[in-house]
């Protein structure tokens, strides 16, 4: 670990002065030794014989008592329009749409799937989706014909809900869908003669009443599909029971209390949009932003300052973009209702959470989790330091280690497989169709994350990389988060994206993917001088041998930069599913 790891930013939210609010939670240790999930059952509203819903104690639960006439959603979308619904609002307009279905035919665990742009009735529709007891599927606007059929395909989507400018592209593909029976189409963009049904037709004759069904909290709520290095897109599945997890980590990780105005900055085809830009911080009460705009740094800060965003939580190529942008772009936005801050997407790079401080006066606090994990399991707390560049501690009720090749726990301080006992409410139920791939999962007991990590004494978990992804370079492993981090600290280098390049000498050389900030312009002198900083970094065998300057990085719409992409297109090799990429 280089010297980087071991600094630390010994305030917390509940130490700093100048914030008056006391944390959720004040103490991780105790919460972990008396910690039990059948407590905080408790606060999760349930039916009788333990039946549940998901989208009650997400929404309903609000839509009585004081909380009726709060602000659930402000929306802004890419035209500057704006819009707010209350909750008693998104109660009625999902129950709305839950009749809608209804009446389509749509049945108990039948999959209603998304092809939207990020809009209110994203939201709404999902919520309706699981009142009528369906299972739920979003997908990225920017997703190609051959991604939507293969989500379509394998899920079996009964029902999609579209728009017009998106809709042509499930055409393309819709004789390759056999079970597909009804096309919803919002924004009036309904073309009855091909058989699409109108949503604001159908919403406006709807009625505002429906009784919810009550489920097991095993039933499933919603469906993802992840990409890998090879074959197809895989569905990981969740349950109604995640909601408990949902709800705690938002109250405990995110720190949301009641009179926050609190922004996720996540798509809703990311499972960070479905679970902590919908689910989790609604379980809560809390009053959310959502922004259907481009990413641009002026439009960012203004729906910061606009609607006095208190918690904000985003991706580390956000970030960097952020910085990359340049310090005096924030100074001309009132910036101080931030008061906590924290990433997710990828492991954030030290100088990112020492970029906060300075801009912001908070740091980003990190957050490490899995689509499969349905929540947030690792994390810096408001109530703990930070370790510039570690992923965090545990939450309460995760048991984690680091283990080898058989499932067997190593010491601290041993590099290996990041592994977690299996149990915790929200983790995926099954792979749709693939219970084979399910049981891939799994080894020893463990569930392998498929990313290397280590433990120090404290209990703090540090990112290496991803399984496939450590470099072994003249015998020596390097993880290429720790030589990006040492790259993004350069002041001419924006982003870095970092791969192993075979070597007959070395077995591999580092090649790192270099993008430069505005003003900068690549030379021979650059790159020497790049790599000259990185050596004084890390050790002398994790310097990039290799350095080319790129205009963009492969990224997934999550933001995590896709470095199998990078090295099959240096390798000359199939690049494989790119259903995620993210495209202009």
């Amino acid at each position: 670990m280089s010297e980087k790891g071991h600094q630390m930013y010994e305030a917390s939210l509940f130490k700093d002065k100048k914030l008056i609010k006391t944390p959720n939670l004040l103490d991780l240790e105790s919460a972990r030794k008396s910690f039990s999930w059948d407590k905080y059952w408790q606060e999760i509203e349930t039916f009788e014989n333990g039946k549940m819903n998901a989208a009650h104690n997400v929404i309903d639960v609000h839509s009585v008592g004081p909380n009726r006439n709060k602000v659930a959603l402000y929306f802004e979308g890419d035209d500057g329009k704006t819009e707010k619904y209350t909750f008693g609002e998104m109660a009625d307009l999902s129950n709305k749409f839950a009749n809608v279905l209804k009446k389509l035919g749509v049945r108990r665990q039948d999959r209603v799937f998304y092809f939207l742009s990020r809009s209110p009735e994203l939201y709404v529709s999902f919520i309706g989706t699981l009142k009528v007891g369906a299972i739920a599927g979003t997908m990225f606007p920017a997703f190609g014909e051959d991604a939507l059929r293969d989500r379509l395909l394998d899920s079996g989507a009964k029902y999609l809900v579209t728009e017009e400018q998106l809709k042509e592209r499930v055409y393309k593909v819709r004789d390759q869908l056999p079970e597909l029976r009804h096309i919803i189409v919002v924004k009036k963009g309904a073309d009855s003669s091909k058989g699409e049904i109108c949503y604001e037709t159908e919403m406006e004759a709807a009625s505002s009443k429906f009784t919810i069904e009550k489920m097991d909290p095993e039933e499933y709520t919603y469906m993802l599909y992840t990409s890998g290095t090879t074959g197809k897109p895989k569905g990981v599945v969740h349950a109604h029971g995640g909601i408990v997890q949902q709800y705690l980590s938002s109250k405990w990780v995110l720190d949301l209390q009641p009179d926050d105005t609190y922004w996720c900055t996540a798509d809703l085809g990311w499972v960070t949009g479905i679970v902590y830009g919908l689910m989790g911080p609604w379980a809560n009460g809390i009053s959310q932003v959502g922004y259907g705009g481009r990413f641009k740094p002026e439009a960012w800060y203004n729906v910061i300052q606009k609607y006095k965003v208190t918690v904000w939580y985003t991706a580390p190529t956000a970030i960097r973009m952020l910085m990359a942008a340049g310090d005096e772009v924030p100074k001309r936005y009132d910036m101080s209702s931030l008061r906590y801050l924290c990433s997710v997407g990828e492991p954030l790079n030290p100088e990112g959470v020492k970029w906060g401080l300075k801009v912001f006066g908070h740091p980003f606090n990190d957050t490490w989790w899995q689509t499969e994990t349905g929540s947030i399991l690792i994390t810096n707390y408001p109530c703990m330091p930070i370790k510039f560049g570690s992923m965090g501690k545990l939450f309460p009720g995760i048991e984690g280690a680091i283990v080898d090749e058989e499932g067997k726990p190593l010491p601290q301080g041993a590099e290996g497989d990041l592994a977690l006992k299996p149990g915790w409410p929200s983790m995926m139920r099954t792979i749709w169709k693939n219970e084979k791939r399910f049981n891939e999962y799994f080894r020893n007991g463990w569930y392998i994350t498929g990313d290397t990590a280590t433990i120090d004494k404290d209990g703090y978990f540090w990112y290496v990389g991803r399984a496939d992804d450590v470099i072994k370079t003249s015998g020596e492993r390097v993880g290429p988060f720790e030589v990006e981090s040492a790259l993004v600290e350069h002041p001419a280098v924006a982003e870095a994206g970092v791969i192993g390049k075979p070597d007959p000498l070395r077995g591999n050389i580092i090649k790192a993917f270099v993008m430069l900030k505005p003003g900068q312009k690549p030379s021979d002198e650059l790159r020497e001088t790049i790599q000259t900083f990185v050596k004084g970094k890390l050790a002398g065998h994790a310097y990039p041998r290799e350095i080319e300057f790129v205009d963009s990085l492969p990224k997934t719409r999550s933001g995590k930069i896709m470095r199998r992409v990078l090295k099959a297109k240096e390798l000359g090799l199939p690049i494989g599913d790119t259903s995620t990429l993210e495209r202009d």
